[in-house]
């Protein structure tokens, strides 16, 4: 039987057969997820088992998402997971979202054409390694009838549409006949007579039945608690580390305990022991049974908590990092002081030898005598070695059998080797050291060994952006000016400064090109947009301009040869360009400017002029635009400055606004360094304030 038959009967036979799967495999949750209308994202239908709160998290999972249920329906296979150990080393995120222990197979609704959606089953942690032929035979012969359902829905023109959120269902015992209506008021009064109170409690940790000791230990009564959460109707209990433990015993089928106070002040000991249809309480006074069988107390639940706090807290982090050291450094914020690690690095091999990636905590001889080293062959006797699984060594002897020929760093007694496994493929190992001896737990193992799927993806991610970064600072360089040309009579300085942080690239560009021995052009120019193609765009802008230049062009016709050769390139794509031809025997400058910014000019003891020009079209909007030139005198002393627009841009103010504050700060003096003058212009704009990229080129007769 269902608890809820109000949806439609279509949805109601799944519900039956997700029941029935359950049931017949002796599985104890269940789930059914169907495509969306756009076939881009599984949203969960229904589910058996699963507290509330997990079930609305795992409610909605995108096709491209890196979890069991994705991977199955996107593949179109069965995928099986014997364990922990097996979900963290697939999908550590999902592991570190779900960290019970328990096993999952996850099968796609197939029908003839397409795969409808898929269904989870979950089983107790470790009770179950391999799945066998009837309940292989069960879950084909389920999915099969369920896609063969959705399929003949849709071709009816009424397809299965999941819910706004999932539809929880139940396992209802079917009563006995013969049993005595008097038999559930027996039981509990049975249970009354014991010293400890006992308590049941549904998957979403309401309260279904109570003995009237646990009401006194409580603190409270039958009526206030019956049908309500636990965890609500006792503020003393709303507390994560016990909640966690609730779920820990509903999702992963294990014992669970804790200890707390009542408002008496009064110790308790919680244990939980569950079933298919909920969980039974046992609430006894003080501590409880500290004997081997003992659970974790709330101390060792507290840091378990905390530790899952952290690894996700480092999850979001990771996704920021963008070198190898960050993720090193962000990984030894977060997991170091957590579980006492004196010393982390990466690892990776090149030509049969070892290097250094990242490291944090080891000396520098560590790193030194590390880096270069041949790699260290495991013992032959160890048949078990896989460069895909995790390693955990609990003392030096333990390293030494299992590697003769490993070095021992800066005294270190202890070691977790986490492989960094990318595509199924290992691209470098996490080692983190102890300085003394340290005993791996088995949620310690499990949790490291998600933490290593995490350090793997931030890792490959830092590669990838490292490659690309050396590439585009080689474009970069090889599309600006590497020296300016030394011209009598005429001092430069310029300066670049891109808007991507760390990537060195961008559309921005200037240029000095010597035409003759008192004959000089200065161009600056910014290309539409700061990535690669805006730069590949600019070297083709320079390319255009020097030849032009060099043949004797005007500066007006040189933009207009330009402004041509780009309409034919890159007609979405559109440049500024100033151009103006330096005479420096008649000490005059000749300008022409297509959109760009004017330039300023400034003598010692006169004010900063602002040069009005008669702007053209940008280049690369009409192939037949024409640019006017203008000619203005250039005094011995006079500095011309011209720029891009990332040098005054400001949330706020006007562009003309923005050029006039430049001209009033812009104040050369006698003698003054010109590169000291050009590094005044840009010193006050930092990282966070750019939002383009910067060209800045200073000319003085």
């Amino acid at each position: 039987m269902l608890g809820n038959d109000a949806s439609p009967s279509g949805s109601s036979r799944l519900d039956e057969l997700l029941v029935e799967a359950v049931a017949a495999t002796g599985a104890h949750i269940g789930a059914t997820y169907l495509k969306d209308e756009n076939g881009g994202v599984l949203r969960m239908d229904a589910q058996l088992g699963l507290p509330e709160l997990i079930a609305k998290a795992w409610a909605r999972v995108r096709m491209s998402d890196p979890v069991p249920i994705a991977m199955t329906v996107r593949e179109g296979r069965l995928l099986w997971l014997a364990g922990r150990e097996d979900l963290v080393r697939m999908f550590p995120a999902a592991a570190l979202s779900v960290p019970y222990h328990f096993a999952v197979a996850a099968s796609p609704l197939r029908g003839d054409d397409t795969v409808w959606g898929g269904f989870l089953l979950l089983w107790p942690g470790g009770r179950v390694s391999r799945l066998s032929q009837a309940q292989l035979d069960v879950i084909d012969d389920v999915t099969t009838r369920m896609a063969r359902l959705l399929e003949e829905a849709a071709g009816r023109g009424r397809p299965i549409m999941p819910g706004p959120r999932p539809r929880a269902l139940d396992f209802v015992p079917q009563a006995d006949p013969r049993a005595d209506p008097r038999a559930d008021m027996v039981a509990l009064d049975c249970l009354n007579r014991l010293p400890e109170g006992y308590c049941s409690l549904d998957t979403e940790g309401r309260v279904t039945l109570l003995t009237a000791p646990a009401a006194d230990l409580l603190r409270s009564s039958a009526s206030e608690l019956l049908g309500r959460c636990l965890w609500e109707a006792l503020p003393w209990l709303d507390n994560p580390v016990y909640v966690d433990r609730y779920r820990a015993a509903v999702v992963g089928r294990q014992a669970t305990h804790f200890t707390a106070r009542n408002p008496a002040e009064q110790q308790l000991s919680f244990r939980f022991f569950p079933g298919l249809t909920g969980i039974t309480m046992r609430i006894a006074p003080g501590a409880g049974n500290r004997g081997p069988g003992r659970l974790a107390g709330v101390a060792a639940d507290s840091s378990r908590t905390i530790a899952l706090h952290e690894m996700l807290h480092l999850a979001t982090s990771l996704s920021r990092a963008m070198t190898a050291q960050e993720v090193v450094d962000l990984v030894a914020h977060h997991v170091m002081p957590l579980y006492n690690v004196q010393a982390l690095c990466i690892l990776t091999s090149k030509g049969g030898r070892l290097r250094v990636d990242a490291s944090r905590g080891y000396s520098k001889g560590a790193i030194e005598e590390f880096d270069g080293r041949p790699l260290i062959p495991p013992n032959p006797a160890n048949h078990s070695f896989d460069a895909c699984q995790p390693a955990f060594f609990a003392t030096w002897d333990e390293l030494r059998r299992a590697y003769p020929d490993a070095v021992r760093s800066d005294d270190m007694s202890a070691w977790a080797f986490l492989p960094l496994v990318t595509s199924g493929r290992p691209i470098g190992t996490c080692i983190l050291a102890f300085d003394r001896p340290h005993q791996f737990s088995a949620d310690e193992r499990a949790t490291l060994t998600a933490l290593a799927g995490l350090i793997a993806q931030a890792f490959e991610r830092a590669r990838l952006y490292d490659v690309k970064h050396q590439l585009a600072q080689c474009l970069q360089r090889s599309l600006l000016p590497r020296t300016l040309p030394e011209i009598p009579g005429l001092e430069l300085a310029a300066r670049y400064l891109p808007a991507t942080p760390g990537m060195d690239i961008g559309g921005d560009f200037y240029d000095l090109i010597r035409l003759s021995d008192t004959m000089a052009a200065a161009v600056i120019g910014d290309v539409q947009g700061h990535d690669v193609t805006a730069a590949a765009l600019m070297g083709q802008v320079r390319t255009a301009i020097h030849a032009h230049s060099t043949a004797g062009a005007s500066p007006g016709e040189v933009l207009a040869h330009t402004n041509r050769l780009l309409s034919d390139l890159a007609p979405d794509r559109f440049t500024s360009c100033l151009y103006v031809s330096l005479n420096l025997r008649k000490r005059t400058a000749c300008l022409a400017s297509a959109g760009h910014l004017p330039p300023l000019l400034g003598r010692p003891g006169w004010r900063t002029r602002v040069l009005g020009l008669s702007p053209g079209l940008l280049l690369g909007v009409d192939p037949d635009a024409e640019y006017a030139t203008s000619e203005v005198p250039l005094p011995p002393g006079s500095v011309l400055t011209l720029y891009t627009d990332g040098l005054i841009e400001e949330p706020g103010v006007g562009i003309g606004e923005a050029i006039d504050e430049l001209a009033e700060r812009f104040t050369p003096s006698a003698g003054e360094p010109l590169h000291d003058l050009a590094e005044s212009l840009i010193k006050g704009v930092t990282v966070e304030q750019r939002t383009d990229d910067i060209a800045v080129l200073l000319c003085r007769t």
